[in-house]
């Protein structure tokens, strides 16, 4: 049996942050984690990776595409193996970086399958072995125990050839047909990563349009652009069967625009994932779970149990590793006595596609649902001197204001780097500024990030670079 003050059930970005936080503050504290390697599934099997891969999938693609501007190179020759190595390599350095600060911060790691026993005890099972468990009794408790990947029960998981994402991300091979079912942002950088290798990527999506969270039209560029690049993409279309045969994926659709079957090399299932309440017993520390598994917290990520918090993809969307992060240091400091409390005004989204979409704030069709006055400005990128420099144009940002406060609430961002870029926005909505706070910042030019001025700039009707679409009085 192992005492300690504060116990960590999971070790992704939330987890290991919490327990470096409230180690930090003069806890004793026991990480628990299921898997070999600390970092969760945003190390191991998420985020990293498929950035590592992402960024093959950039190099190849800027290379083939050179010859626009005078530059013409050689077909590449794709070695997967250093492909899968490289990320292998970035995701290693990373994860042992972890265990290092674990072991700088006296943070003890017990490796095993946590579960509750009660509201201050942790049963550890070693590969679900009893007779190798260990009894972790607390203080206080963290959970960080994040999301799985989920699976439609009808579909043939256990032929290799149908895919989630994590075995996507090990590059067993490159098929010459690959269906991706789910047009959100796994899915779609996953496509990103396999189209550049070689695959003809058909994306099927029951929605509208892909990427169903962000606004339609920040996500039309990147449609547009894909629209050359994939065999297929059908919107408004379910799956209604697949079939693992000898000579492929058969793969039945119901849709305006796509076949009644089709046959592909591999299928790539990404339709979301859910959380793992359900997972770790918490009705044994009388933890309420709700029917899809989340758990409840307060701003002070608190549980219903007094002593026990929750973070993380566990309790509630978005599912975002920097959500979690913010979350673990308020609950370690609640549990070290200091007034924390997660009131974050807004979470950004990034899909690290090509181009890349990114979103802050509240989106148009939400203000719209909700029935704010609004005012909003669209700057082309193909006004953009930078883009077209690096000879991309198909990028637009967008920027949202509540008409009565004049308060920046949104800006949506599709183009290079858009990920990057949309930290501004974010700042700007957690400081409350208004459309003279962004235009007037000097922005350097030539840059990409002068597309956040320029659209508030036409949101206000104070542009020069394009025609102004209005003029306010007081700028007259």
């Amino acid at each position: 049996m192992i005492k300690t003050e504060v116990a960590v059930i999971g070790s992704g970005p939330g987890g290991y942050t919490a327990a470096f936080r409230a180690a930090d503050l003069g806890k004793k504290v026991v990480l628990i984690e299921r898997y070999e390697s600390l970092g969760g599934v945003c190390l191991n099997v998420g985020c990293i990776p498929s950035k590592a891969l992402l960024h093959t999938a950039q190099i190849i693609n800027e290379a083939s595409e050179s010859s626009n501007i005078g530059v013409t190179f050689n077909e590449p020759d794709i070695d997967i193996d250093a492909i899968r190595l490289n990320k292998n390599n970035t995701v290693s350095k990373l994860t042992s970086g972890i265990k290092a600060l674990a072991k700088a911060r006296k943070v003890q790691i017990i490796s095993g399958y946590g579960k509750f026993a009660s509201p201050n005890s942790i049963v550890v099972d070693s590969e679900g072995k009893e007779s190798e468990s260990e009894l972790i009794e607390f203080e206080q408790c963290i959970i960080a125990a994040g999301s799985s990947v989920t699976k439609i029960p009808s579909f043939p998981f256990d032929d290799p050839r149908v895919m989630d994402s994590t075995d996507a991300l090990e590059l067993e091979s490159i098929p010459k047909r690959l269906l991706i079912v789910g047009g959100g942002i796994i899915g779609l950088e996953m496509a990103t990563v396999y189209s550049a290798l070689g695959s003809e990527i058909t994306v099927v999506e029951l929605a509208e349009q892909l990427i169903a969270s962000a606004d339609k039209d920040i996500v039309n560029p990147l449609l547009k652009r894909i629209k050359k690049q994939y065999s297929n993409i059908f919107l408004s279309t379910k799956v209604t069967s697949i079939k693992a045969l000898k000579g492929g994926i058969k793969v039945g659709f119901d849709g305006k625009d796509a076949p009644e079957f089709d046959t592909f090399d591999k299928v790539l299932v990404s339709v979301g994932r859910s959380p793992n309440g359900k997972l770790i017993d918490a009705d044994k520390a009388g933890i309420n779970v709700d029917d899809r598994g989340f758990i409840s917290v307060d701003r002070q990520m608190k549980t219903n149990v007094n002593n026990i918090y929750a973070i993380g993809d566990i309790v509630g969307q978005p599912m975002l590793a920097h959500k979690a992060v913010h979350e673990a240091k308020v609950a370690a400091e609640v549990i070290c006595g200091h007034k924390s409390g997660f009131d974050a005004l807004t979470i950004p989204s990034v899909a690290y596609t090509d181009p890349e979409v990114a979103w802050t704030g509240k989106t148009e069709k939400e203000i719209k649902e909700q029935g704010i006055d609004y005012d909003k400005g669209v700057f082309p990128w193909a006004a953009s001197g930078r883009s077209l420099s690096i000879g991309r144009s198909e990028g637009i940002t967008k920027a949202l204001f509540d008409k009565e406060t004049g308060r920046i609430i949104g800006m949506g961002i599709c183009g290079t780097n858009a990920g990057e870029l949309i930290a501004e926005a974010t700042l700007a909505i957690e400081m409350g500024c208004d459309m003279a706070d962004i235009a007037l910042t000097v922005h350097a030019h030539p840059t990409l990030s002068e597309t956040t001025a320029f659209a508030v700039e036409m949101a206000e009707g104070t542009i020069t670079d394009l025609m102004p679409p209005k003029k306010r009085k007081d700028k007259l």
